[in-house]
């Protein structure tokens, strides 16, 4: 029988949080963009490595 993984499991529960928490901050900010037009020049979001 195989050895259970757990660092493999923990690892993908974090990644899926982080996804699930950047998706989150990505709607909020277009969002938030959406409502305020007239509030000049548009955020561009930051990619996964932290660049714009």
């Amino acid at each position: 029988m195989a050895k259970v993984n757990y660092q493999f499991d923990k690892r993908q529960r974090d990644l899926a949080r982080k996804k699930k928490q950047e998706d989150k901050r990505l709607k909020k900010q277009a969002k938030k963009i959406a409502k305020s037009p007239e509030a000049g020049g548009a955020v561009l979001p930051k990619d996964e490595t932290g660049q714009s």
